[in-house]
């Protein structure tokens, strides 16, 4: 599990990129907001997480009976950690997106849309 990468991912570098080009502030893994969400606006308190499919659970309860108990415990805990992080976020103010990694496989163009319009829109 060592070469699996908790940040920086490729899904993670294509979002940064769109991101940038699209002149849009925002800072990675901000180490003092709970969670360490993969892109953070602190100003507008807006936090954007973009979850891995098997690590955070996407079909966890269709996939769990088939799985070792090692990963169950594991992806259990994962779920557990960010269900709190995200309560934690909403108790202070943020708020907060969450992406699926297939989402942005099957359309990345809808799906960077969507995050640049949660970024810009005040409204959040």
């Amino acid at each position: 599990m060592s070469r699996i990468r908790s940040k920086n991912t490729l899904i993670e570098k294509t979002v940064f990129k769109y991101l940038r080009k699209n002149r849009v502030y925002f800072v990675c893994h901000h180490s003092k907001i709970p969670g360490k969400p993969d892109i953070a606006r602190p100003r507008d308190k807006k936090a954007i997480f973009i979850d891995g499919d098997f690590w955070h659970g996407y079909d966890f309860k269709q996939r769990r009976d088939k799985l070792p108990p090692y990963w169950v415990a594991k992806i259990s805990n994962n779920i557990a950690r960010d269900k709190k992080c995200r309560n934690e976020l909403a108790h202070q103010g943020w708020s907060i997106l969450r992406i699926w990694e297939h989402e942005i496989e099957k359309n990345e163009v809808v799906t960077m849309k969507k995050i640049y319009k949660f970024l810009k829109d005040t409204k959040s």
